[in-house]
């Protein structure tokens, strides 16, 4: 966890400011033609909503902002509008005190985790979620208070918001209440996400959130995907006006709105109408051993050889780089010992138990020279280079991936870190056969769907999250399990080994048809290509 004391600047206020063609389209979306609209910014920076606003020589009847740089609300109170307030404040005690309310709220909230908020801050957010019927979570966000807080503050016969939010909202587990909060809370919901990055210099993928409340008991959304912000300028803001796509109500993240309704009805149905069971199934996932500092208990053997550790050296693997394949193998691991690779965990006994013979208590002098005993899950251990949980695992799952989540067997017996996440069979689960089944279509679309992705195109499954994977076990998939090993040890594509699987564990195992299959496939495709197209900045 980051001290207070290290964040930057731009961190402890959420300082990254809006491009101009996103403000403008969030104005021109939200007031459409109106000349009478109440609009708040609850967090205005320097004003380029507002500057917006005047450029375009947009209608309104009045412009509260509120902004809690002393510094940044004297440039926002400079900018010429009629009808103007300026309020130096936190937007959670604003929006706590406040009686007025609004037909439009807009803005680009700061991204500031809980732990950088002052008392105050802590309490009045808390207060936010109270009125709305939510919990506080030490997770939260401050954009997640400020969009809780500014749906409180809409008339009550109406009303929209326009938020650029970060596109976790659509998948993380801290945000879940607040999708479910604005999926009952407004009637039209617009997603716009962008193929390249639009904020200048920072790995954030956004999403321009556009909620409408109104008096129906319709409950839809539609997604829309840009290449980037200036594609807004050409956007014919009716074409929001009609969300098709009903809001599921029980649905953990909102990746399923980036399909088609054909493609969100199919995964919503397959595993009913196919009797297709989960990876929770057959399988406990849990994650990795936690070590503290993977730099100091994760060594090469020249570590070993050079401190004379082989007394406390086990095998080990750490990056999905040391896996080639499905199959972990001892073969595999010495490859990677005799390479440059940290193939060993070391795993110290309590410190009365040490072999003052050999370089153990020099190592460990060095870690503590190094100030290792210091850190959060070291400090807590009675002895803080004895690492607990370690417990080897029957297959490994890659909690960070790149073209596809992989599932590995782990025939080597090796520990392996928080890196990857350790798969501990049901009894009677056939190894071979649980392996084999999870390369499909089908599996690799339900973990683009259940993880979520980060800069760079990376997806990160968390182990609940692996656990909800579908995956089509049978016992016979067993005999696929070499013709896998031996095509992705030789780098053949994934697609290709996908031809074959999928007739097997879904056609003739399950009885999908073969435009099931395909419709499996391209959202896979669709997602994952999506997904790995996020390390493209915009031009």
């Amino acid at each position: 966890m980051k001290l207070i004391t290290e964040a930057t600047t731009e961190k402890l206020r959420g300082g990254f400011y809006t491009p101009e063609p996103i403000a403008e389209f969030i104005l021109r979306w939200g007031i459409n033609g109106s000349e009478d609209s109440d609009i708040l910014e609850p967090s205005c920076g320097d004003g380029v909503f507002l500057e917006q606003l005047k450029k375009h020589k947009l209608k309104y009847k009045s412009i509260t902002a509120v902004e809690f740089d002393d510094e940044e609300a004297e440039k926002a109170d400079k900018i010429q509008l009629k009808n103007k307030q300026i309020i130096n404040d936190d937007f959670h005690t604003y929006c706590n005190n406040t009686h007025k309310r609004f037909d439009l709220i807009i803005g680009n909230p700061p991204y500031i985790r809980y732990q950088f908020f002052d008392r105050k801050q802590q309490v009045e957010a808390g207060d936010i979620f109270i009125k709305a019927g939510l919990t506080y979570s030490k997770l939260t966000n401050a954009w997640v208070s400020f969009v809780v807080g500014s749906s409180l503050l809409l008339k009550d016969k109406g009303g929209k918001i326009g938020f650029v939010l970060p596109a976790e909202i659509l998948q993380v587990s801290f945000a879940l209440q607040l999708r479910k909060f604005i999926a009952k809370f407004y009637n039209k919901i617009n997603i716009i996400s962008f193929e390249k990055l639009v904020f200048p210099n920072i790995q954030q993928e956004v999403v321009l959130l556009l909620c409408e409340k109104n008096e129906t008991k319709n409950h839809n959304i539609e997604h829309i995907e840009l290449r980037d912000a200036s594609e807004l300028q050409t956007l014919d803001v009716a074409r929001l006006r009609s969300p098709k796509k009903k809001i599921d109500f029980k649905s953990n993240k909102w990746t399923f709105y980036f399909l088609d309704q054909e493609e969100i009805d199919f995964l919503e149905n397959i595993a009913q109408n196919k009797n297709i069971p989960t990876i929770g199934k057959y399988a406990n996932v849990e994650v990795g051993i936690t070590t503290g500092s993977n730099d100091f208990f994760t060594v090469p053997l020249t570590t070993i050889e050079e401190y004379d550790l082989h007394n406390y050296a086990r095998p080990m693997v750490g990056r999905s780089v040391q896996v080639n394949s499905v199959i972990f193998t001892e073969k595999d691991w010495q490859k990677n010992k005799f390479s440059k690779a940290k193939a060993h965990l070391l795993v110290f006994p309590e410190r009365d138990k040490l072999n003052r013979k050999n370089g153990a208590v020099k190592y460990i002098e060095h870690g503590e020279n190094l100030g290792i005993h210091k850190g959060y899950k070291t400090g807590i251990r009675d002895d803080w280079f004895v690492v607990p949980s370690l417990k080897i695992s029957d297959a490994l799952f890659i909690r960070r991936n790149n073209l596809y989540p992989r599932l590995i067997i782990n025939q080597a017996g090796a520990y392996t870190t928080d890196t990857m996440h350790r798969v501990f069979l049901h009894q009677g689960t056939n190894i071979k056969a649980f392996t084999a089944s999870y390369y499909n279509s089908l599996s690799l679309a339900f973990t683009e769907v259940s993880g979520r992705s980060h800069g760079g195109g990376v997806l990160e499954l968390m182990p609940n999250e692996a656990e909800r994977v579908l995956l089509p076990y049978h016992k016979d998939n067993a005999s696929l399990l070499p013709t896998i090993d031996k095509l992705l040890r030789n780098k053949t594509n994934i697609d290709e080994v996908l031809k074959i699987t999928n007739q097997v564990i879904l056609k003739e195992h399950f009885g999908l048809t073969q435009k099931e299959i395909k419709l499996a496939h391209s959202i896979w495709k669709k997602l994952s290509a999506r997904r790995l197209n996020r390390n493209k900045k915009s031009d």
